[in-house]
């Protein structure tokens, strides 16, 4: 008679299901092993991959003054919302741009009391709300009538508020906040409604799209070309990481570009692309220029810090809005 330590293999407490057992555990801390210094290795690869990435991020941050990682990523969900406006239904860019009127006319005229100059914000925008709606819904005639009528508004509004407010203000600075306001509303909503105009017309969505297109294109060339190449600042004054190489690159650029969209978008000849590019460029251009001249004068670094990454709405609509009208006057003489 046998007992379960009398060496019967099969017992679960013999000699040999013991070694067994002792040997898949020590395989067990083996592989175990193995698997928290391969998570290890892995965690530190992470980790030191993802502070070179902060590293190089913060040198870029450092040169452009902006958070790339986000900036992308703002300027995507943008741009997907720009398409749906533009290719499934139209109608719905009218409210796109209705709404970022008014977004950026509250941030302009909230940003204009950085330099004591008084803009109404609500009463300016709805203004702007008024004239983009004229612009997609009526013609030429009732278009110029609605954004007179608008201005007249505005103005009427701040001079009933000053004398509302009583407070002695001097007659110049008064002219200059009625100045203000008229800028404010011919600036944003006045040159932003030329794209609510195009894309009304039949086939003006494809040219928003382009001259759209060609105002990205202009940056990112600009941004990449400066960013490797640019030593000699375009205007150190007003914008000192603007510089002449970075232009140059952009001016490559936007001819490629056009050509190419003119060709395959629009169905226009190549040359009207190669002019389609250069006025965008020149546009774009100013108006990034002139943007900075108005923050420089206000004494802004951002129009606003809606937008993170980006600053503002009109941190990124400054080369936009004065292409508007040149997009729209291109599209009337080709299209």
């Amino acid at each position: 008679m046998t007992t379960p330590d009398d060496g019967d293999p099969s017992s679960p407490t013999s000699p040999a299901e013991a070694r067994r057992h002792s040997q898949l555990n020590a395989k067990r801390a083996e592989i175990e092993e193995r698997v928290r210094s391969t998570r290890a290795d892995l965690e530190g690869r992470v980790t030191e991959a993802r502070a070179q990435f902060d590293q190089a991020n913060e040198r870029v941050e450092a040169r452009v003054g902006r958070n790339l990682v986000m900036a992308i990523g703002i300027g995507v969900g943008l741009g997907a919302v720009l398409l749906l406006s533009l290719f499934v239904f139209k109608g719905l860019f009218a409210v796109f741009g209705a709404a970022v009127v008014v977004f950026t006319t509250l941030e302009l005229a909230t940003a204009l009391r950085h330099s004591d100059r008084r803009a109404d914000r609500w009463p300016a925008a709805g203004a702007g709300l008024v004239i983009v709606a004229a612009a997609y819904f009526t013609d030429g005639p009732t278009r110029w009538a609605v954004m007179i009528a608008a201005i007249t508004f505005v103005v009427v509004w701040r001079l009933i508020a000053q004398m509302a407010a009583g407070d002695g203000r001097a007659p110049l600075e008064v002219v200059l906040d009625l100045a203000a306001v008229v800028f404010v509303q011919a600036y944003v909503a006045g040159l932003g409604s030329f794209a609510v105009i195009l894309v009304a017309r039949d086939g003006g969505e494809l040219w928003v799209f382009a001259f759209i297109c060609l105002v990205v294109v202009v940056d990112v060339g600009a941004y990449a070309s400066g960013l490797t190449f640019g030593r000699h600042p375009m205007a150190p004054r007003v914008s000192p990481n603007k510089t002449w190489e970075g232009f140059a690159g952009a001016l490559i650029l936007s001819q490629v570009a056009g050509v190419l969209i003119a060709v395959f978008l629009l169905g226009q000849p190549w040359w009207v692309g190669m002019i389609f590019g250069a006025v965008i460029i020149l546009s774009a251009t100013i108006g990034d220029l002139s943007e900075s001249m108005i923050k420089r004068d206000i004494g802004v670094k951002d129009m606003s810090s809606w937008l993170p990454g980006h600053g503002g709405f009109l941190d990124r609509l400054d080369s936009i809005l004065p292409s508007a009208p040149i997009a729209y006057l291109l599209f009337v003489i080709f299209s």
